[in-house]
């Protein structure tokens, strides 16, 4: 009792004071303050913050996408739907009470001690998804079996869970850079391809964008992300697929070989190889020489039903102009530390 009483005192504390404060005077202070809830969060239930800031960020994903899904309304995206929180049976599905909400089957809590179980409540719906979530442990499998009984999808478990690692492994929300996925000071070129014609393997699409560049040449990682697929597909040849923290997937094909020691389940980071330009695919393991040496990169997207590629062209050149303007500021910070040098 007393240590939930002292989580509702931290909690308001955080809702009421943390926030508009520091978000005024930093533009990073949000995705700070909302880790530092999920923490708290994670000292009441258990349940590790990671998985609780991927679940978050899922359904902001959706939502961006999504126009029947409703809108975050203030800092938290977690929307649970009035039939699960009240129970389906509940004659009245706005019920705060949480013996009659239990009675008909619901999982609303009450998590700031009010004694409401308020399902517009941030702090009420996170505790009600930790506990729903560690109901049968907080180990990786029972909170995999958690968010299979909230979702009922077997492609959110997986990307949840994968979210939540990468989450865990750099310990920060912050994972919106990307890099292009050619080093820039190799020769390469592309243009837009994405909707042209294909024809091996029957009609289709090309869904993607053609990255021409010589044998060899490294391949990088656009993301921070964790790396679901790899091995050969007799389409993309030696391929691998890398989802990120916005649902994104991003599919590297026609590679020449991966770098050596990456596996299925790595994380990686922006500008970290993961491969090597080829001319791979177009029939059984092996295949190569069909076509010149490229990459092909994609992007696809889960939207919660359906998995959709779309063009990755605007992309790559915004992550190129980015890339550039980087390699820009590292040359002038050097030469301004060789500077100083030199006077010292």
């Amino acid at each position: 009792m007393r240590r939930f009483l002292a989580f509702c005192m931290v909690m308001s504390l955080t809702l009421a004071l943390t926030f508009p404060s520091a978000a005024a005077k930093n533009p990073h202070a949000e995705t700070d303050w909302r880790k530092q809830v999920f923490k708290n969060v994670e000292m009441l239930t258990g349940l590790p913050w990671y998985y609780l800031a991927a679940m978050d960020q899922y359904e902001r994903n959706l939502q961006k996408v999504r126009r029947d899904l409703p809108r975050k309304k203030g800092w938290l995206a977690i929307h649970i739907p009035a039939e699960s929180w009240a129970g389906v049976i509940n004659p009245d599905q706005e019920d705060n009470m949480e013996v009659s909400i239990h009675y008909f089957g619901g999982i609303g809590r009450d998590g700031n001690g009010d004694g409401k179980a308020n399902r517009h409540d941030p702090v009420d719906v996170l505790y009600t998804v930790a506990r729903f979530l560690s109901q049968l442990g907080t180990d990786e499998d029972a909170i995999r079996t958690g968010l299979w009984r909230y979702y009922h999808q077997p492609i959110a478990v997986d990307t949840i869970t994968h979210i939540a690692k990468i989450f865990a492994k750099f310990d920060t929300l912050k994972l919106d850079a990307h890099v292009f996925p050619i080093p820039l000071q190799y020769n390469y070129t592309y243009h837009s391809t994405w909707g042209d014609r294909r024809g091996w393997g029957g009609l289709r699409i090309h869904e993607g964008t053609d990255i021409f560049a010589n044998y060899g040449t490294p391949v990088l990682s656009t993301c921070y992300g964790y790396i679901e697929l790899m091995g050969w597909n007799k389409y993309g040849g030696w391929r691998l697929g890398i989802r990120d923290v916005y649902n994104n997937y991003h599919y590297y094909a026609h590679l020449n070989g991966f770098r050596k020691k990456l596996k299925q389940g790595d994380i990686v980071k922006p500008g970290d190889v993961v491969g090597y330009v080829g001319s791979s695919g177009y029939g059984p393991p092996g295949t190569s020489g069909k076509f010149p040496p490229h990459l092909h990169y994609g992007l696809y997207k889960f939207n919660g039903r359906t998995i959709y590629s779309f063009d990755p062209y605007p992309h790559l050149k915004a992550w190129e102009r980015q890339t550039r303007k980087q390699l820009r500021e590292m040359k002038q910070k050097m030469k301004q530390k060789m500077k100083r040098k030199k006077r010292q």
